[in-house]
């Protein structure tokens, strides 16, 4: 007689072995690779125009630049950079489009040359009265408006030196703003046309000139331009000449030293005390700089430094020796028009 443990093995025995068999079967099966014959190139992955940075999309009702920049890059304000590589300035339903979705033209180069930002350089303003350093009001307004029929993208210090930096593309018809001093007539007309186009400017203040008499700005009316997004650096603390030793004082090199030191960081002292906030970047009292002072800006912590040398910048233009190009109250619009430099034909050697 058989044990009834022993028929219950079998069975148990049977049912493993069937496991093990389908089992290896559908190894098999799922090892299986399927081969070309010898010659044929194998097919690769199809690849996505997103692996690339890239979107593909047909424009839908209600959609505008901004809108899709906002949905697809984030920010509402790159509508200028869906524009520019599509080469359009409005888009319409049914559309096709490529949405850029990283930057696709750092340094703005191509085989015709580079691109240049040029920047602006203004220093008072007069509602009548018109001289080499005085604009007046009727000018400034003709001359933002210039800007804004033009096609210009008026754009922050921080865009240019990330620009220069190579970590940011701009537009490529880019200009930025900037005032010097601390004049009143900053407050009084500047100001509110640049509040009018909605133009981001830095105003360069040496901080003994704000006194807040009838003439200059006070730190209160600074206050209030920084809150509406008037960006304010440095001019030094007294605007002296920085490349050379006061002769009246009769200076040695030591004490040379010691006072272009405190011109640089007694100026971003006082701003960071009065306004509680960041300061990167300074201009230079009648734009003259030297190794020297070069030197000490980078000590003192700047990014970059400004001349009042004409003409555009490159990507490659040295942070400490940034291009600007003075307006003078005499510029009629064909004048202005002539220090706007965004592209260089320059063949790079």
């Amino acid at each position: 007689m058989v044990p009834k443990t022993k028929g219950r093995n079998e069975h148990l025995f049977a049912l493993v072995a069937l496991i093990l068999v389908i089992i290896l079967i559908g190894g098999c099966a799922a090892g299986k690779v399927e081969t070309k014959p010898e010659g044929v190139p194998q097919e690769k992955p199809r690849e996505r125009m997103e692996d690339f940075g890239f979107q593909a999309i047909r424009v839908g009702q209600g959609d505008t630049l901004s809108s899709l920049a906002k949905k697809y890059l984030g920010d509402a304000t790159m509508d200028w950079f869906i524009a520019e590589f599509n080469g359009i300035t409005a888009i319409t339903p049914g559309q096709e489009l490529i949405i850029p979705l990283k930057p696709y033209d750092k340094g703005g180069l191509s085989l015709r040359g580079y691109q240049t930002v040029p920047v602006l350089s203004y220093h008072q303003f007069s509602e009548t009265v018109t001289n080499k350093m005085t604009v007046s009001r009727s000018a400034f307004e003709e001359q933002m408006k210039f800007l804004k029929d033009d096609g210009y993208h008026v754009i922050t210090i921080d865009d240019l030196l990330d620009f220069l930096d190579f970590k940011k593309q701009v537009p490529k018809k880019s200009v930025v703003i900037t005032i010097d001093d601390g004049w009143r007539s900053m407050y009084d007309i500047a100001f509110p046309i640049l509040k009018q186009y909605g133009y981001p400017a830095t105003l360069f203040v040496y901080t003994d000139l704000i006194t807040g008499s009838y003439k200059t700005l006070s730190w209160d009316l600074i206050q209030k331009m920084a809150e509406s997004g008037i960006d304010i650096q440095c001019h030094t603390k007294t605007h002296r000449d920085l490349t050379k030793p006061d002769a009246n004082k009769k200076e040695t090199f030591k004490e040379y030293f010691e006072a272009i030191e405190k011109e640089l960081s007694g100026c971003m002292t006082l701003i960071k005390k009065k306004l509680n906030q960041e300061v990167k970047y300074t201009a230079y009292p009648y734009g003259e700089t030297n190794h020297l002072v070069i030197e000490l800006a980078k000590k003192v912590g700047y990014r970059g430094a400004f001349t009042t040398k004409r003409g555009g910048n490159p990507f490659f233009v040295n942070n400490y020796r940034i291009n600007r190009s003075m307006i003078y109250g005499e510029f009629n619009l064909k004048s202005f028009e002539k220090n706007l430099s965004p592209f260089s034909e320059e063949i790079l050697q």
